[in-house]
């Protein structure tokens, strides 16, 4: 069902991807009209010239933190910073503090979510207690809760082992659900802190193999061969990785794959500042496997991005290389790196961006009304964007808690001007509007 009746506004001369300059008007929660020279009695009317209109985006990987990391981030102050980068969706990853390993986490979150108000919020479900890797979790009851999980992760440890794994992938089959799996064989990355290769040499820094990745996407997608089952591989970040799903994709094995926008600019190279901001799971990779991610986006080995947003407490990185936390905040700069690394580099245009940011996320997370084409009749989940704008990201700005950057002080390309969730305007002008009026009550949204 869609949302209760909000206002009614008329997006006017915004490019509608595979069209013409058009109007778009909303009213009800839903897309009531397409075309040009529209017109509505009593609409708020938003003058979208020179501006792309685009579906909400939806991230597959995000870390909101709450419960139990509030000092991180919240549910709150999470999505508000993903309305600022144009997401209508996000997914919430389950390490938090409990683990979402139960319906009654998983409830707690996505009720969270709905009462913030500013995007829909799906809970990831951890794939074993605690994280842990010994025991499945309460996979079928998340499923069935109210939160109605479709994505299981253990993501920032690996599912290693394979047996499990196996039992994992049968699991959610029942109700096609995907495993979502951070893939680094553990005993390959004992004190790793950063990749291996040249520049650890140099700095004497323990080196992360791209095997680590590597093998256990091998593994996975033979395992999910097997068993028919869905698999999702989280940020991938090496050549030799995209080879493998490629293998993979070419004999039918239903996998997907996701890329950050982190790993679509950032090389190892960094690291030689023993800047703490650069430290992240997977580790920053060379400018071949840079190359490598980006022409892999491009063809659609890897099917989508995902933030895989982590932020941290400022003292968890005002701190030496090695007691660093590893992660990097990526919602409100998402849009900009990818337009920057993609399709100001002639490799995508927008209808490809549009496919890899919220087509198909939406369609591998089983969001029925997110990620759909701005037609009439559909949610009204829309990204308003200006490519021609430029601007220099300052953390201390952001809506984030987390002011652990790594663009901070670079000048990007591309700037959210609007997002309108299920209708109603959560970013207006650039700047946070207000959380759809209805967030506060309990209703019979669907999603």
């Amino acid at each position: 069902m869609n949302a209760p009746a909000t206002a009614r506004y008329l997006i006017r001369g915004a490019a509608l991807l595979g069209r013409d300059r058009s109007d778009l008007l909303i009213a009800d929660g839903i897309i009531a009209g397409v075309g040009p020279g529209l017109s509505a009695a009593g609409a708020e009317v938003i003058d979208a010239d020179g501006l792309i209109a685009l579906p909400g985006l939806v991230d597959l990987h995000t870390h909101l933190r709450e419960p139990g990391r509030e000092d991180a981030e919240t549910v709150e102050t999470g999505t508000r910073a993903a309305a600022r980068g144009g997401f209508t969706a996000v997914h919430a990853m389950a390490n938090s503090t409990p683990v979402a390993d139960t319906a009654g986490v998983v409830e707690q979150v996505y009720s969270l979510g709905r009462r913030a108000g500013w995007v829909e919020v799906r809970p990831v479900g951890a794939v074993t207690v605690g994280l842990g890797g010994t025991q499945l979790a309460e996979l079928g009851a998340m499923a069935d809760s109210r939160a109605r999980v479709r994505v299981f992760s253990d993501d920032g440890v690996c599912v290693s082992d394979p047996v499990l794994m196996r039992r994992a992938l049968e699991y959610v089959k029942a109700f096609d659900g995907v495993i979502a799996q951070h893939a680094q064989e553990p005993r390959l990355t004992e004190g790793a802190q950063m990749n291996e290769g040249a520049v650890s040499a140099v700095l004497g820094l323990t080196g992360w193999p791209a095997v680590a990745e590597e093998s256990i996407i091998a593994r996975d997608v033979l395992l999910a061969h097997h068993v028919g089952s869905r698999l999702h591989v989280c940020h991938v970040s090496t050549a030799g990785s995209v080879e493998i799903i490629r293998w993979a994709k070419a004999r039918g094995i239903r996998v997907t794959a996701e890329v950050t926008p982190h790993h679509l600019l950032l090389t190892d190279e960094l690291v030689r500042s023993y800047n703490p901001v650069y430290k992240v799971n997977p580790p920053l990779r060379t400018g071949e496997d840079v190359q490598a991610l980006r022409e892999a986006l491009a063809d659609g080995t890897i099917d989508v991005v995902g933030t895989d947003h982590a932020p941290h407490p400022s003292e968890h990185k005002d701190c030496e290389w090695a007691q660093a936390a590893m992660g990097m905040t990526g919602l409100e700069t998402a849009l900009s790196v990818v337009q920057h690394t993609m399709i100001n580099t002639g490799l995508m245009d927008w209808e490809g961006f549009a496919r890899v940011t919220s087509c198909t996320p939406a369609a591998i997370g089983g969001l029925e009304q997110q990620g759909r084409p701005l037609a009439e009749g559909e949610a009204a989940n829309v990204t308003l964007v200006d490519p021609e704008a430029r601007w220099v990201v300052d953390p201390d700005k952001m809506s984030t808690m987390g002011r652990n950057s790594p663009f901070a002080g670079t000048e990007l390309p591309g700037a959210v001007q609007a997002t309108f969730f299920r209708g109603h305007p959560t970013v207006l002008a650039g700047q946070l509007n207000t959380p759809h009026p209805t967030a506060a009550e309990e209703s019979t949204w669907t999603g």
